[in-house]
């Protein structure tokens, strides 16, 4: 390759001479809990569909509705003719089911936190940011020019320490932000002291709910509903694409605050809506999760299952209280080639390394849905257990 991109070959290179290059893996099924994948059929343990709604009866006749009475797409940006009565329809659903006074849909979880920090804090505000945080909040903190302060995972009395330091700098705004479930180890943000804190210092509280949504919570409303703090939480963040089994993130909060978010989020001020296939099949989910709670029993009767029998077969799933629940490797190249094996055994299970997660901590994520059976688990348990000694993992 020759020209200003040239470059680009040695670092690719170098990823491929590190075993930890990986080529897109392509799905030709619906996203489900066996799946074909690159041309064969395995169990599926990496897909976010944690209750199997992608392909629920509901959604599909919602979408095709929708289509057929409003087309495939909205043509505009929500700003000047791009908001439907479905989208508006969305929004007050989610307002009930979060128990706020309003919510706002982005086009995805990401523009999400890059549209709604930017537009709260700027120049002269501070960021006060779990270090274990998702991407989409590290760019939106970047892209909001605040002064950023990073806090030890989970640690209070770091939390605390960072906000006396913005306190004695004389911040006008000060903004703390957490996941609620964190994406790599499957924990559970400490929320009721997070949320304390905040109030004691005059902090602004901010939770990313996109590994909660469907998931914490009655009927999956997330970790505000889980630890009973309905009212205290300033921002909420939630997903449309993992548990609710479609596309889009949203902003839930005060109405003052969606107000503001119409006027000066970028993305959603500078985005083409949701078509209405999507949107009809957002609304029928969130009908499903009130409707059939069982789902999500099913999914934490599966989650405990498949981790204690990891556990008993001496495998180190780190931290995790969720579904999401990853197989420590340690180093990424022999975390790549656990991941190959598994495959080679009909087991789809991505390995994930730096800069995801620490080059020492690299491991395998795994994620139960409520759609897999335990003759499935118990599959990919045996696949598990082969690759873990061959390899000398266990």
């Amino acid at each position: 390759m020759a020209g200003a991109l040239s470059y680009l070959e040695d670092q690719v290179r170098e990823l491929k001479e590190q075993g930890i290059f990986r080529p897109l893996a392509v799905l030709s099924s619906p996203q489900g809990p066996r799946a074909v994948i690159d041309g064969k059929e395995v169990v599926n343990l990496s897909s976010n569909n944690y209750l199997g709604l992608n392909t629920h009866p509901r959604l599909i006749r919602a979408a095709v509705e929708a289509t057929e009475k409003y087309g495939a797409g909205s043509g505009a940006v929500r700003t000047i003719i791009g908001t439907m009565d479905l989208h508006l329809e969305l929004e007050r659903k989610l307002a009930e089911f979060k128990h706020t006074e309003a919510v706002l849909v982005f086009q995805a979880g990401f523009t999400a936190n890059t549209g709604c920090i930017p537009a709260l804090v700027g120049r002269g505000d501070c960021i006060i940011s779990d270090e274990l945080n998702h991407a989409s909040i590290i760019d939106g903190a970047r892209l909001s020019r605040a002064d950023i302060k990073i806090f030890p995972h989970r640690d209070m009395a770091g939390l605390e320490e960072r906000l006396k330091e913005a306190e004695r700098e004389g911040y006008r705004h000060k903004l703390v932000i957490t996941d609620g479930v964190f994406s790599m180890d499957g924990d559970i943000a400490p929320l009721p002291q997070i949320v304390e804190l905040c109030e004691k210092y005059g902090a602004i509280s901010y939770v990313d709910d996109a590994h909660a949504s469907g998931v914490l919570g009655r009927n999956g409303r997330g970790t505000v509903d889980h630890f009973g703090l309905h009212g205290r939480v300033d921002v909420q963040i939630g997903t449309l694409s993992k548990a609710i089994g479609v596309l889009g993130g949203y902003v839930a909060g005060p109405r003052v605050l969606i107000e503001w978010l119409t006027q000066r989020g970028r993305p959603f001020l500078f985005s083409t809506s949701h078509p209405p296939a999507v949107t009809a099949a957002c609304i029928a989910a969130i009908d499903v999760l009130l409707e059939e709670p069982q789902l999500i029993e099913r999914l934490w009767d599966n989650a405990r299952y498949f981790k204690e029998e990891l556990k008993k077969l001496g495998f180190d799933t780190g931290v995790s209280e969720t579904p999401i629940t990853p197989v420590i490797i340690g180093k990424g190249p022999e975390t790549m080639k656990f991941s190959d094996r598994l495959f080679e055994e009909g087991v789809f299970a991505q390995g994930i390394t730096y800069p995801t997660v620490p080059a020492e901590k690299s491991r395998v994520r795994t994620i139960v849905t409520a759609s897999h059976t335990r003759e499935d688990l118990d599959f990919a348990l045996a696949a598990f257990e082969k690759v873990g000694k061959e390899l000398g993992v266990i």
